[in-house]
């Protein structure tokens, strides 16, 4: 038979009799643990970037901590101006990304909205694609994406707001699952305060469709339209630095091209 003993918590009780450690000792474990937590990021990193997918433009790819976009993370994407609603450039962004991985890739829809035909001009041709309309549903069901094998990619749109815990269990699944997880976010208002609020999202990109430059460079007067231009903004990035590049539209290999003279500025500039 076991008797149990209350312990008193007062002054001078065996409890408040327990010496503190001294301050140097304090100070010492606390400078070993975020020694420890330094070491542990680094390691992830590095394993990361053996994960990543490089957007082939090297200025962006070296604003990038893991030299690409990282696998097995959560990204957000949003188009800028009157584009937020539809998420036209934005879906152009992610589909040219998608165009060079290879693989089936799971695609949440809210509702049927999507000309699925267009992302063959940013080199995702439909027949890669699985697109499950959703409803109000949209984030458990591309949390359930995650649970099935031989994906590359889990794409899902979402109109609304983002919550912090909704964000961190697509991260986690994504971490758990090694696939790439990417969120086109879309607003009925351009200036959706919900669209900046904080989330688990490892990067975030915001494109702004700006003026195609005459067809022929040599002729600025010849009537013709040139290949579409983005203002790519990278608004948030996990261990790195955010950033403002002037890239040529996704064209039908899904790369993009830097327009020269007004890349790799910062955010803040742009």
């Amino acid at each position: 038979m076991f008797t149990s003993l209350a312990i008193p918590d007062k002054p001078g009780s065996a409890r408040s009799a327990i010496p503190e450690p001294p301050p140097a000792t304090r100070s010492r474990s606390i400078a070993l643990l975020r020694e420890r937590i330094v070491q542990i990021e680094r390691m992830h990193a590095k394993g990361s970037a053996e994960r990543s997918f490089p957007l082939g433009i090297g200025a962006i790819d070296r604003a990038l901590p893991t030299g690409g976009i990282r696998l097995g993370a959560l990204h957000e994407a949003v188009s800028a101006g009157p584009d937020t609603e539809h998420a036209a450039a934005a879906t152009l962004f992610v589909a040219g990304i998608l165009a060079r991985t290879g693989g089936p890739i799971f695609w949440v829809l809210r509702q049927a909205d999507l000309f699925a035909p267009g992302l063959a001009c940013a080199g995702l041709t439909p027949d890669r694609i699985v697109f499950a309309e959703a409803g109000k549903d949209v984030l458990a069901v591309m949390e359930e994406g995650f649970r099935h094998a031989g994906l590359t990619a889990v794409v899902a749109e979402h109109t609304g707001r983002l919550s912090l815990v909704a964000s961190r269990r697509l991260q986690l699944a994504a971490e758990q699952s090694g696939i790439l997880a990417i969120l086109i976010r879309r607003s009925p208002c351009f200036d959706d305060p919900a669209l900046h609020e904080p989330t688990a999202a490892v990067t975030r990109w915001r494109i702004a469709a700006l003026p195609s430059p005459p067809a022929l460079a040599h002729a600025p007067d010849t009537p013709g339209l040139g290949r579409a231009r983005w203002r790519l903004d990278l608004t948030r990035c996990r261990g790195g630095e955010p950033g403002s590049w002037v890239v040529e539209a996704c064209d039908a290999t899904g790369r993009l091209g830097l327009v020269s003279g007004v890349s790799d500025r910062s955010a803040q500039a742009a």
